[in-house]
């Protein structure tokens, strides 16, 4: 219909534009952007058609939307870890700078393993304590982490974990991990990521599954850790005892 080709165009338009205004910095990282009622006035459209446009940019990660406050310019910075060191004792930004890290437990629960892409591991069928927690990078939220943790290491576990990782804190128990198993793939945010990031529906994360093994074939602890995917990569480096030849 005519009347929805013009409301299309009309929100791609603003939504270049905004986007435009952020790159040229006309928008610093973390500024308010003018009011909807305000958009709407300067473009001279419905405040529908602002939404949309907001809702878009909000989808591409250039924006935030706070709910009482209003919309911001979201702050664009990457990290840079190596996939090997998975248990988060190794922060570097993209220019190699080690960076201020913070672990904060949100919640520590009971329960059998409910997440269903940890089914790709041999995951037992026993209940388990449940840790969640959110590691934050020069205090920005980077990481949202579920790990399960057997029962048998107890309360004691969770009283060590303010400010470190759960990794940190059973290395310092003794537990050594013999084998890692990684899963690593993009995924819509979960609502618990949403939550923790402030991110909206569809907001795509980068969400790696993980099982740590033991020389103890009964003990492995299971875990999921999600990131907005501009806010998080991977880094890989592998030796190889294979010579390169050339043709």
């Amino acid at each position: 219909m005519p009347g929805t080709t013009i409301a299309g165009a009309l929100h791609e338009r603003i939504r270049k534009e905004i986007k435009r205004r952020v790159a040229e910095h006309q928008y610093e990282m973390g500024d308010r952007l003018p009011s909807a009622s305000e958009l709407a006035k300067e473009f001279g459209v419905s405040l529908i058609t602002i939404a949309r446009a907001l809702c878009d940019l909000q989808s591409a990660g250039v924006v935030d939307a706070v709910p009482g406050r209003g919309t911001f310019v979201r702050e664009s910075r990457r990290f840079v870890f190596d996939i090997e060191d998975f248990l988060f004792s190794n922060f570097k930004d993209e220019s190699r700078y080690t960076l201020e890290r913070s672990v904060t437990a949100a919640s520590v629960t009971r329960g059998k393993i409910a997440i269903p892409i940890l089914r790709e591991f041999d995951t037992p069928n026993e209940t388990m304590r449940c840790v969640r927690s959110m590691i934050a990078v020069d205090g920005m939220p980077t990481i949202h982490d579920v790990l399960y943790v057997p029962l048998c290491f107890g309360d004691k576990i969770v009283d060590e974990l303010e400010g470190k990782s759960v990794g940190e804190v059973l290395r310092g128990q003794g537990v050594q991990f013999d084998e890692v198993k990684l899963l690593v793939g993009a995924c819509p945010a979960s609502d618990e990521a949403k939550v923790t990031f402030g991110i909206s529906d569809g907001f795509p994360t980068l969400r790696r599954a993980y099982q740590l093994m033991t020389d103890n074939p009964s003990l492995s602890f299971f875990g999921v850790s999600e990131s907005p995917f501009d806010r998080l990569a991977f880094g890989v480096s592998n030796k190889t005892d294979r010579g390169i030849s050339s043709r």
